[in-house]
């Protein structure tokens, strides 16, 4: 069974104004500085200061690992073009639906494959996506008067959002802002539990409608032999319970998972 672990952590970094290195020339280099400066990041050259990102575009190889060496030296975070084992960092394949940006990255392995999976999320993201990202900003205040409580809001939002729901991401709106604006006459959410079971311990084995359920819930309650790798499906702020639920549920979603071996 896989560890869950991963080796990079996906991060967005903000670079607007901020100086970003770029050694060498050719296309690869004309390439990174294109993306640094889409992100509305400065490309300079060696004698900047205050550089803490450098990307590296040299064709010879002991050469681009000579550059990364004293560039790392120098405190600053290096990635080198087509060389993954000389890179503090990979640069993603990336749909834009500004402000929504969807990064797909393999740790190196394979750009092609980043690619062809960026043009099949192309074709299916619709092209509103990001102005219905803007309207749910805009609306945060309206919601608050509703919801006024975290849990409430993340509540409302998982309702409205969900495939077939008022908000659903996957559907192209007319008018996003009164779509959202509509989310007000929404009736309250209840309380509820859900029961999973588990044919196996296996995390690759659950459904797409456990793993829905399980990102929705507030609160996991779980029996003893439910392995930490599906555990970890749950949502990462959700609280999570050993132990059967009580007979008085806590507010929100809850969900009770437990094995098919799992008696209670």
């Amino acid at each position: 069974m896989k560890d869950y672990a991963i080796d990079a952590l996906p991060i967005f970094l903000r670079l607007r104004g901020q100086p970003v290195l770029v050694i060498g020339d050719g296309e690869a280099a004309d390439a990174k500085a294109r993306l640094v400066a889409a992100a509305g990041g400065v490309v300079v050259g060696e004698a900047g200061s205050g550089v803490r990102l450098a990307f590296v575009a040299l064709d010879d190889a002991d050469a681009a690992a000579a550059a990364a060496t004293g560039l790392r030296a120098r405190g600053m975070l290096v990635n080198v073009v087509d060389r993954p084992a000389l890179c503090d960092f990979t640069v993603p394949a990336i749909v834009d639906r500004d402000p929504v940006l969807v990064a797909i990255g393999t740790g190196g392995a394979s750009a092609s494959l980043a690619k062809a999976v960026r043009e099949r999320l192309e074709a299916w993201l619709p092209a509103g996506l990001g102005a219905l990202a803007t309207a749910i900003f805009a609306a945060r205040g309206a919601i608050a008067t509703i919801a006024p409580t975290v849990p409430e809001r993340r509540r409302l939002w998982d309702r409205a959002l969900t495939a077939g729901g008022p908000l659903d991401p996957l559907v192209e709106h007319a008018d996003p802002a009164a779509a959202v604006a509509a989310l007000t006459a929404l009736p309250a959410a209840a309380d509820r539990l859900d029961t999973l079971v588990l044919a196996s311990a296996d995390p690759d084995d659950l459904t797409l409608r456990q793993l829905r359920t399980m990102a929705q819930a507030d609160t996991v309650f779980h029996a003893g032999d439910v392995p930490a790798a599906v555990l970890d499906r749950a949502r990462r702020d959700a609280v999570r319970v050993c132990g059967a639920p009580p007979a008085v549920l806590p507010g929100g979603r809850s969900v009770w998972l437990r094995t098919i071996l799992d008696k209670v």
